[in-house]
């Protein structure tokens, strides 16, 4: 017994609580059963785990017991691991339990991914699949909804918050910045995860080979010169952009009052009280007012990785709070770095080197701008929503300043990239009254005598709608 406790620790070192350490231990467990297919593999992670529940039981049915013929082997030494990375829930001291990193920088909770993806594989022969969005999204939602209308919270505070690891390069602890709902940032993107790649492997013609092959598949893509114009649509960089191809306002409605059915038969405890404290109209209430929030936060606005991913350096001063809404969105090429970055890893690598350029040699008290965008598919937070920047020389209070990675002087960020800005940013920041709904783009060099956002860009940006001419 000493010699398997043992094992399991130094295993937990070896292994990180990031993707591409689960797939390889997924490979591993697969070699060792490579005559399961990926359901069989699926269903015995779950209950090497111990996640399963009346309410997974009513969707996916009763776990097999080990005397099947086709029972998953895992060694007793894996068994740690993969309780640890996939069982689900939030310690006292806020570390987020269950959670991996992937490698586009996101923080992903394994349950909801993996009960997608059975349910996905154990759909009928039509694509039809049973309880994908309760198993992977709504159950969540609605409980957080639920939950945080009892409490008397903020609106904003009914989903997430996100978090930030240890070490982005060898991750091991995921702290929450703040306090934890139904729905945490990291059980959202598993869900949405859950759903789309469900959804996919039940419409698939075929079966997928192996488990490890469809995560590679999904989250282990590497971009190309091209960036995301060129990629194919099944990876998780597109994650925001698929799931909104997938789901709607009025398809969550009915999903979640399916759903607060279902869990008020299977939980009477939860049914005591909604019957206690809440009427009908009132949950209805309730959860349009969530949804609202959700899809503003996940649908609507663009993935931000924080401070905290790219590994900022702590801001110098006192940062000057902004007076919300803006009226200026200001746009920038950063020069140097050159070239558009492609990876989490390579944009945040260039995230770092602009902020030690602006505090070491310009002598700023941060990274001068509001956000960056990459053409990984995301954008970086700089000096974010809230507090002012210092990228366009006497309308820093007046405006966010979003730049592009990369020279732009004779040619254009790949049209991904530009919708990053021109569409979810801009929608997000005027649905969130961070911008006034009639705000005016302009490039830097209207403002500033400077030859930025680069020739190309500006000449593009003036096609966009909100473009403004400076008007002196």
């Amino acid at each position: 017994m000493k010699l398997m406790i043992v094992g399991s620790f130094f295993l937990l070192i070896l292994y990180n609580l990031h993707m591409d350490d689960f797939i390889k231990v997924v490979e591993t467990i697969e070699l060792e059963n490579y005559l399961l297919d990926p359901l069989a593999v699926v269903k015995g992670l779950r209950k090497a785990a111990g996640v399963d529940t009346p309410f997974i039981q009513h969707y996916l049915g009763y776990l097999s017991d080990d005397t099947e013929p086709h029972h998953l082997v895992i060694k007793p030494v894996d068994t740690g691991y993969i309780t640890k990375v996939i069982k689900h829930r939030v310690t006292v001291l806020g570390v987020e339990e269950g959670v991996v990193l992937t490698a586009d920088g996101t923080t992903v909770a394994l349950s909801p991914l993996l009960l997608g993806i059975e349910a996905g594989l154990q759909s009928t022969p039509l694509g039809h699949v049973r309880g994908l969005y309760p198993l992977t999204l709504t159950k969540n939602l609605g409980l957080s909804f639920f939950h945080h209308a009892q409490s008397k919270l903020p609106a904003s505070s009914s989903l997430g918050p996100g978090g930030c690891w240890d070490n982005v390069t060898a991750p091991q602890v995921f702290t929450l910045s703040g306090v934890a709902s139904f729905a945490t940032e990291a059980l959202i993107t598993g869900g949405m995860d859950g759903v789309i790649v469900g959804k996919h492997v039940a419409e698939r013609t075929s079966r997928p080979l192996r488990l490890s092959g469809l995560l590679k598949e999904y989250y282990n893509h590497q971009l190309g010169i091209g960036g995301l114009d060129a990629a194919p649509a099944l990876i998780s960089q597109r994650r925001r952009t698929r799931f909104r191809k997938l789901a709607n306002l009025p398809l969550l409605k009915r999903q979640i009052r399916r759903l607060l059915a279902t869990y008020r038969r299977l939980d009477k405890d939860w049914k005591k009280e909604v019957k206690q404290k809440v009427e009908r109209a009132k949950i209805e209430e309730i959860v349009n007012e969530g949804l609202k929030e959700f899809v503003h936060s996940y649908m609507d606005c663009p993935a931000i990785i924080p401070r905290c991913m790219w590994e900022a350096k702590p801001y110098r001063g006192i940062p000057t709070l902004l007076s919300l809404p803006l009226s200026f969105l200001f746009i920038h090429h950063t020069y140097e770095p050159s070239q558009p970055c492609l990876t989490f890893y390579q944009c945040s690598r260039d995230m770092r080197a602009m902020q030690r350029f602006h505090q070491d040699d310009r002598g700023w008290d941060d990274i001068g701008y509001s956000f960056v965008a990459g053409s990984d598919g995301y954008l970086y937070e700089g000096r974010g929503w809230h507090w002012q920047g210092a990228h366009t020389k006497g309308y820093n209070s007046k405006g966010y300043g979003v730049s592009f990675i990369g020279d732009y002087t004779s040619s254009i960020p790949s049209q991904s990239t530009m919708d990053l800005v021109r569409h979810q940013l801009a929608k997000c920041a005027t649905d969130g009254v961070k911008l006034v709904s009639d705000f005016t783009i302009h490039g830097h060099r209207q403002l500033v005598s400077t030859s930025c956002p680069g020739d190309a860009l500006y000449n593009k940006i003036k096609g966009w709608t909100q473009f403004g001419e400076v008007k002196h």
